[in-house]
């Protein structure tokens, strides 16, 4: 624990060193600038490779390739400098530094996502507002890179996509830090994206003004950026997600802004560079994907809740759609509804002696003429096995004669699978009064009516 301290601790230390260095010694030097300035960053290197707490290899070792790409960019450039021939080629050492935003973009979300794994639609709202925010930087924190466009083709791709690259990075860290729960691993990482996102800011106004010479101070907040995401990686970082995806207003206000932005530049075409329209279409067709999708997964939760309240072998309403009814019919107490539970008489045996083929279809014939002879606004219900009830509008004589209906639907037999099969039915019948007990009275009334071999029973009302 003492020595992974100190591999931690040295890596601040020798940061410090190297501001006193520039402080006290104000020209650029070999010791300082090349041997010092890059051996920090290779040891920030080795500790996120050495990261114990991070299960995660894919994020370690991205993490730590986009370090390693990065330092190898500084040492070439410092390198040039010093040492200017022969010189690398300004493309290669430009390409090392860009290495760095593809390793990162595989790091950083794995090591923030927490422990559980982000769905397909977390990803995209994160991407939405990443390329969002993306967009809206661009288009008014850039105009400064734009002069680099007289120093040849590939200076002004570099000096357009590395600022571009450092928004989409912060957006992309400040999109997941929403998802998942501020911990402390989460502010120092997105700190130093932040601190290393503002270097290179600095190093572009600073170059594009003719301002920017090796050692000035700003280059140490690189080294500081590494060396917080480093630390953020040897901490632990959250159990668990906050929620299962962003809170819609920051995925909406990343649209409205885009599209804003796609608006102005209609207008005013030369208002921002035409780089701009790539986030900013890019958002918009994400942002209609992400419709899409939210659409498919509100038809398929509303089958879900459908599926949930029906009874699969007849298609009727269940018990638990029977009783949420019941319930809102008892706290609004009416005397012209009643309660019918129906059990079927002699279905057992034929279930045993046919099968429980021929009892499924003689289930489903049954709840179609059922529900042929109930009035309008009545609601029928399989409340399981050969059990139904119904709901029934209408006053104590109108609903008592739909029982007796019930009961006559059943008076001629079934043909099923070329047999004649003859069931009966037994009603309980009772009105309802509001009171909590109506399933237990009506169920009780069933079974006085098929006790007496009556077919329908009806609660005697008191006057």
């Amino acid at each position: 624990m003492v020595m992974q301290l100190g591999n931690r601790i040295l890596a601040p230390i020798l940061l410090l060193i190297h501001l006193l260095t520039r402080l006290l010694i104000h020209e650029p030097g070999i010791f300082a600038d090349l041997f010092l300035y890059n051996a920090i960053a290779i040891w920030v290197a080795v500790m996120i490779f050495s990261s114990p707490h991070t299960n995660d290899r894919v994020a370690k070792n991205a993490l730590g390739m986009a370090v390693s790409f990065w330092t190898f960019g500084s040492i070439l450039s410092t390198y040039n400098e010093f040492f200017p021939k022969p010189a690398v080629s300004s493309t290669i050492v430009n390409t090392c530094y860009l290495l760095l935003y593809p390793c990162a973009f595989i790091g950083l979300p794995r090591i923030l996502r927490a422990k559980k794994k982000l769905g397909s639609v977390e990803i995209l709202d994160a991407t939405i507002l990443g390329v969002g925010l993306s967009s809206i930087g661009a288009a008014f924190l850039l105009q400064p890179v734009l002069p680099f466009s007289s120093d040849g083709m590939a200076e002004t791709f570099f000096a357009v996509l590395f600022p571009i690259s450092d928004l989409v990075l912060i957006a992309l860290v400040l999109a997941l830090a929403v998802i998942a729960p501020l911990t402390y691993q989460s502010a120092l990482i997105a700190l130093g994206v932040i601190a290393f996102s503002l270097s290179d800011f600095i190093f572009l106004w600073l170059t594009v003004h003719r301002n920017y010479s090796l050692g000035s101070l700003s280059d140490d907040l690189w080294l500081l950026g590494i060396i917080l995401i480093a630390e953020g990686v040897w901490h632990r970082g959250a159990e668990k997600l906050n929620r299962e995806s962003l809170h819609p207003i920051f995925v909406a206000l990343a649209v409205i802004m885009s599209a804003t932005l796609l608006a102005i530049n209609s207008l005013r075409p030369r208002y921002f560079p035409n780089f701009i329209l790539i986030p900013t279409i890019a958002t918009l067709l994400l942002a209609f994907v992400r419709m899409t999708i939210a659409l498919k997964q509100a038809s398929t939760i509303g089958e879900e809740r459908l599926l949930a309240r029906t009874d699969e072998l007849t298609s009727l309403p269940n018990r638990r759609h029977f009783i949420s009814e019941l319930h809102a019919l008892s706290k609004t107490p009416n005397t012209d509804s009643a309660l019918l539970l129906l059990d079927l008489d002699g279905f057992k045996p034929i279930n045993d002696e046919y099968g429980h083929d021929v009892g499924d279809q003689l289930l489903r014939q049954v709840s179609l003429r059922f529900s042929r002879a109930l009035p309008l606004g009545s609601l029928l219900a399989r409340l399981g096995g050969d059990e139904f009830g119904a709901i029934v509008r209408g006053d104590y004589e109108t609903t008592l004669e739909v029982a007796l209906a019930l009961r006559a639907t059943l008076s001629y037999p079934f043909s099923i699978s070329g047999r004649e099969i003859r069931v009966g039915v037994s009603v309980g019948h009772v009105g309802n009064d509001g009171a909590p007990d109506l399933l237990r009275r009506a169920d009780n009334a069933m079974y006085e009516a098929k006790r007496q071999g009556l077919g329908v029973w009806s609660e005697v009302r008191e006057n």
